[in-house]
């Protein structure tokens, strides 16, 4: 009997993005993958439509597959509340976009799914119909009630950050040590599990310039991070740092890490983004089911035009592959 296709769950977000037509790009490929989506028929059937390209939408009943023909696509049906308009995001639809997140993960957690790969939302308009919405990161570990990490993978580098979606302003108060222990367990765990590094080595970035200057350019290093990297130095972590982030990604720093934890979003996530947008990969570490992203935004601006590329995306589906293989080899 020829053997079952992995089972990947693709939540397309925001329906006036481009998600839904990045969906139905994929579609196309002879990727050899269960590929089933988490969302509105009649909205991938209108993203096909736009873009002039064929879609086979079947009911998705749990049989294995063994073979996906291109344009095929399952479905794992949630109705839109609003038809949408490519590039008018609508509050009316929030409900929409968290419900097909609710139903994805917690089919993934039920085993029903080898993975689930996420498009982009948009975290304004959830947040303008009165739902408080920081980003799928944290709408994934209070659902699984899971300590997680964010970790962005490159071709040639993994960041990690400490705190995700916070303004700047909120950032130095957040960077505790029960944040940075929590954050760097789950990393090394990760890291381990996930992407098979025995003993990983994890450059931790300052917050402040020049990683603090000894105390002289702000206190969180001498305060905060040095003891608790130290603390963790003891439990087993192979820790690199605080080192100042402005020399941190050189390439002969780069040699002696496997991972970077940043203190907050934009102090890492430019030099990756800068370097492989088009290929870096969103992965959440510490749920109980694999999670991948794109490492891109709605894009509003060119939603309906057909012009999106779904190379994220793509990338975003390998990766979640080998990722859910990993683990099912693991627990073999």
């Amino acid at each position: 009997m020829p053997a079952r296709l992995p089972r990947l769950l693709l939540t397309p977000g925001e329906p006036a993005g481009i998600g839904p037509e990045l969906v139905v790009r994929l579609a196309q490929s002879a990727m050899a993958v269960d590929l089933v989506a988490c969302a509105d028929e009649e909205l991938l059937r209108r993203a096909a439509i736009r873009l002039s390209l064929p879609l086979k939408l079947l009911i998705d009943d749990g049989s294995p597959l063994a073979e996906r023909m291109p344009a095929q696509l399952r479905l794992l049906p949630v109705q839109l509340m609003q038809q949408e308009t490519p590039g008018q995001i609508d509050p009316r639809n929030a409900l929409y976009v968290l419900e097909t997140l609710a139903r994805a993960s917690d089919a993934c957690m039920h085993g029903t799914y080898d993975a689930l790969v996420t498009g982009p939302v948009h975290k304004g308009v959830i947040n303008q119909a009165n739902i408080a919405f920081t980003g799928h990161t944290e709408f994934f570990a209070s659902r699984s009630a899971s300590d997680v990490a964010m970790l962005l993978v490159g071709p040639h580098l993994r960041v990690a950050l400490a705190t995700t979606h916070l303004p700047l302003a909120a950032v130095p108060v957040a960077i505790t040590p029960e944040r940075l222990r929590r954050v760097l367990h789950v990393l090394d765990a990760g890291l381990r599990r996930d992407f098979g590094i025995d003993a990983p080595r994890i450059a931790v970035l300052g917050l402040n310039p020049h990683a603090g200057e000894q105390g002289h350019l702000g206190r969180e290093e001498v305060e905060i991070i040095i003891p608790t990297m130290d603390a963790l130095r003891a439990d087993g972590l192979h820790l690199i740092g605080p080192l100042p982030a402005d020399t941190a990604f050189t390439p002969v720093a780069r040699a002696r890490y496997d991972a970077v934890l940043a203190m907050y979003h934009d102090q890492a996530l430019p030099v990756l983004k800068s370097e492989s947008f088009e290929s870096s990969v969103n992965v959440t570490l510490g749920l109980p089911f694999v999670r991948t992203s794109v490492d891109h935004g709605t894009a509003l601006d060119i939603a309906g035009r057909g012009c999106a590329d779904p190379t994220s995306l793509a990338s975003a589906c390998s990766l979640a592959l080998l990722l859910a293989a990993k683990r099912q080899s693991a627990a073999r």
